[in-house]
């Protein structure tokens, strides 16, 4: 038996909160949903994708599992996410919701043909962008320089 090239993974990141609840609401608004059986008191789980999750953690819950000091989100990035949604009018419409729900914009629409995309900082200050890429390139190695120049 042959290993796979790409075996399937499930992938965790965790992201320190100040309110799990208050976070997890802010999310929930946004159309995603929770593991149950990985949440509690200190930490919610969700769901991102098939294999891939969020945990939502309060900050005595992310220093028991980091070794090295916590940063600040609101005045250092240590990462960016992003996550795709399935039509093009729903990027605006996520980002909108984010904002409203008390969400700051990072980046404004940016519209390169064939992806479209906005950023905001959630109520932690992390960044996420939201992102729609055109099905006909989808999966496709086409470099995006080359796409937009029509090459």
């Amino acid at each position: 038996m042959t290993t796979p090239a790409h075996p399937r993974r499930t992938f965790f990141v965790t992201l320190p909160v100040v309110d799990v609840a208050r976070s997890r609401a802010f999310f929930a608004a946004l159309g995603f949903t929770f593991d149950e059986a990985f949440s509690g008191e200190g930490a919610a789980c969700m769901l991102i994708g098939e294999q891939a999750n969020v945990m939502l953690g309060d900050h005595a819950t992310f220093a028991q599992h980091s070794k090295l000091p916590m940063a600040d989100p609101t005045t250092h990035a240590l990462a960016l996410y992003s996550f795709s949604v399935p039509a093009r009018e729903d990027v605006d419409r996520v980002v909108d919701t984010a904002l409203a729900a008390g969400a700051v914009e990072a980046d404004p629409l940016e519209d390169l043909g064939f992806m479209v995309s906005r950023s905001f900082f959630d109520l932690d200050g992390h960044g996420w962008q939201v992102m729609w890429m055109a099905s006909a390139t989808a999966g496709q190695d086409v470099e995006p320089a080359a796409q937009v120049a029509g090459v």
